[in-house]
């Protein structure tokens, strides 16, 4: 099975212009598109697209019409003109916060779009503010001989009104690793990291990352991750407020929210 658990640290450190840090610890869920349907038959405290402890629901990622996932990330890349065969044998692994007792919010969801052989074709992060909007930025994808996925792209779309909008976003990803190379023993197969820095004309703003360890998907683990952190779901909202609070109070400027993009998706070609 490819779907996994990770468990880990959601951490964020602001550089101007005040100095800032915060970190949680949480748990993910690393779902394989093609998986998701079984898991749901398969687990007893997991399901898809119905109230369970736990659940993923379509309606919460993507264009959020509660759509089939896989079917939209093939057409998006198609349209993209990224070629990842994911109706000739690739996949798509969602790296997503499950809903606990049917909440969840996401202020990032990344696919990570696999060709038939394993080797990542395009990364599409979801980014989800507290407005209730959405978009996505997808990017060709290619590790480098460390493994690391390096890329970067100017920001569209109005996260926190504590940063504006002139900026750009530099991504280093260690992706999940293909069966292949788990079943190599490779060194780095249980660990997974994601980390975005935010920079502007005068340098970095902030760095955000999430670095998690990966375990088996099953109901014990499950139950046991959702002990270790039961408010997990309420954790995370209430989390971006208070820590929105403390900005405040240290007298960080507010920016104006514009419009998001009239396109749900920014695709950005290789350079």
């Amino acid at each position: 099975m490819r779907s996994a658990l990770y468990e880990g640290v959601v951490m964020h450190r602001r550089l101007r212009p005040r100095r800032h840090r915060l970190a949680y610890r949480v748990f993910s869920l690393l779902v394989d598109l093609d998986e998701l349907p079984a898991l749901g038959r398969r687990l007893r405290l997991f399901s898809h697209n119905r109230f369970n402890l736990l659940s993923v629901h379509d309606a919460d990622h993507g264009p959020g019409d509660g759509r089939d996932l896989r079917a939209w990330i093939g057409a998006t890349l198609a349209e993209a003109g990224i070629d990842a065969d994911i109706e000739a044998g690739g996949r798509v692994e969602m790296l997503c916060y499950p809903r606990i007792l049917g909440y969840a919010f996401n202020p990032l969801t990344v696919y990570f779009c696999r060709r038939p052989d394993g080797r990542l074709a395009a990364i599409l992060y979801q980014v989800t503010n507290t407005f209730g909007e959405r978009h996505c930025y997808l990017l060709p994808a290619g590790p480098d001989a460390a493994g690391v996925v390096r890329h970067a792209c100017a920001k569209r779309f109005y996260v926190s009104p504590f940063i504006g909008m002139e900026a750009t976003y530099r991504f280093r990803v260690l992706a999940p690793p293909g069966l292949e190379q788990a079943d190599h023993g490779d060194r780095d197969a249980g660990r997974i990291s994601v980390v975005i820095d935010e920079a502007d004309e005068a340098g970095t703003l902030l760095c955000a990352s999430f670095t998690g360890r990966r375990r088996a998907l099953g109901d014990r683990a499950l139950l046991s991750a959702l002990a270790r952190h039961p408010l997990m779901a309420v954790k995370v909202i209430a989390g971006i407020h208070w820590e929105a609070l403390r900005l405040w109070l240290k007298g960080v400027p507010l920016h104006p929210r514009p419009r998001p993009p009239s396109t749900l998706v920014s695709t950005v070609k290789s350079p």
